[in-house]
């Protein structure tokens, strides 16, 4: 399974790159090959300054060796092996008017001292972060994980939809960093779903993304837009960041495991500000976004 899953997870950082490259018109994505002294490594590809996106990642990455004594405490497990691959994104795009997203497909092993697979799951999950709200912009990245979870599991959107809002929520600011999306974690075999269908669903999620982000940047990526509106998309951004390092998994995962920090910290903006006791101004389209953060919608 984890072979399968790497060599997915390759075979998308080269088609998603490849999309986003089209969008963008005039800037490619560098790629960085890196290792972990530990064992494994990665592929890192990021954009910056392009005509669309102003600073992005697209991320493989398979690390493998002795769980850490930080991680053996949240699992609850004494020393163990363990294996870790996955792909993940963000993209900040230049335009106020187009949204943020970020998006994460991963699998994960831990092996006994014969080398069993003792514990074996998958998680992932995409979820838009806009500045300004575009209800349809909702809608059209709401439908597409609901068109991709039905394949599986009515059941999965709406249950996932749910873990999403509340795991992207900024508990310090009482609000959530986005939109939302989609948020699964510890996917594992049971009576009635194998480790098979698990990679079917967790694939299925990841080959929709560019189905559910591009048509959103080509919307937006021209519209006009003030100084002013800059300056609010990087306020926001504040927040987005403030999640990144306070609350996200892996982030803290990839810190607590010696990963590579540039590829960790690549999902943060270039240019931000945290601005003293900042609101939004009544009745503005800010506030508008505000207040659909404080209170998660059903956008579907």
């Amino acid at each position: 399974m984890k072979d399968k899953f790497y060599a997915y997870i390759q075979n998308l950082q080269d088609q998603i790159v490849a999309g986003l490259e089209a969008v963008d018109g005039t800037t490619k994505f560098r790629e960085d090959l890196w290792k972990r002294s530990e064992g494994g490594g990665g592929r890192t590809r990021v954009i910056e300054n392009g005509a669309v996106f102003e600073k992005g990642g697209v991320n493989i990455s398979a690390v493998h060796g002795k769980l850490p004594e930080t991680m053996q405490k949240m699992f609850g497990v004494g020393e163990a092996d363990f294996f870790a691959c996955g792909l993940s994104l963000v993209l900040h795009p230049k335009n106020p008017m187009a949204p943020t997203v970020h998006a994460n497909w991963r699998y994960f092993e831990m092996y006994d001292e014969a080398g069993n697979i003792i514990q074996q799951w998958f998680g992932g999950g995409q979820d838009l972060t806009p500045y300004y709200l575009f209800e349809e912009d909702a809608k059209h990245f709401h439908q597409t994980c609901k068109t991709a979870c039905d394949k599986h599991n009515p059941e999965f959107y709406p249950k996932y939809k749910k873990q999403c809002d509340s795991y992207f929520w900024n508990a310090h600011r009482n609000e959530a960093r986005g939109l939302g999306g989609l948020f699964f974690d510890y996917c594992k075999a049971n009576e009635t779903i194998s480790m098979e269908n698990w990679y079917d669903f967790v694939t299925e999620v990841g080959n929709s993304f560019l189905e559910a982000y591009v048509p959103i940047v080509e919307r937006r990526k021209n519209l006009p837009y003030t100084p002013e509106n800059r300056n609010w998309q990087e306020i926001r951004r504040g927040r987005y960041v403030e999640f990144n390092l306070v609350h996200d998994k892996g982030t803290l995962f990839g810190l607590k495991t010696n990963g590579r920090i540039e590829s960790i910290l690549m999902s943060l903006p270039p240019h931000v500000q945290w601005v003293y006791d900042h609101h939004a101004e009544a009745g503005s389209e800010e506030e508008k976004l505000i207040k659909v953060l404080e209170n998660p919608v059903d956008w579907i």
